[in-house]
């Protein structure tokens, strides 16, 4: 939130899992960092090339796992090249679990529920 204005942010994902689990990578100097500390419920929307949405709705975690962060950071070149360290103390990785997830074809003006874990 901007005062009572929310805002929206592009993010790109570091890690995604099959029951739609996303994480994503932030520093702790950005906007986002105070506003997902105040309200951790976030919302994710994907658009594909056919205009095909995804749209995750989740609350936010810093992840603590040492063992995923460690496969995030060995998969993600992008981030060793500009952080240089894992213990950089700006790197703020999130956990978003998903709460519900839906699915919509270009123009269908309908959403369909996706149960992680199944094959909708």
């Amino acid at each position: 939130m901007d005062g009572d204005q929310p805002r929206v942010r592009p993010v790109s994902p570091v890690r995604v899992d099959e029951d739609f689990t996303v994480y994503v990578a932030n520093l702790r100097s950005y906007g986002k960092t105070h506003e997902i500390a105040a309200n951790p419920k976030v919302e994710l929307c994907y658009l594909d090339e056919q205009h095909d949405q995804v749209r995750i709705t989740g609350v936010a975690e810093i992840l603590k796992d040492e063992a995923v962060l460690r496969e995030i950071w060995e998969s993600n070149p992008l981030l060793r090249r500009y952080l240089g360290s894992l213990e950089n103390p700006e790197l703020i990785i999130y956990r978003i679990r998903p709460e519900r997830v839906r699915f919509m074809r270009e123009w269908a003006l309908e959403y369909h529920e996706v149960r992680p874990g199944s094959d909708q």
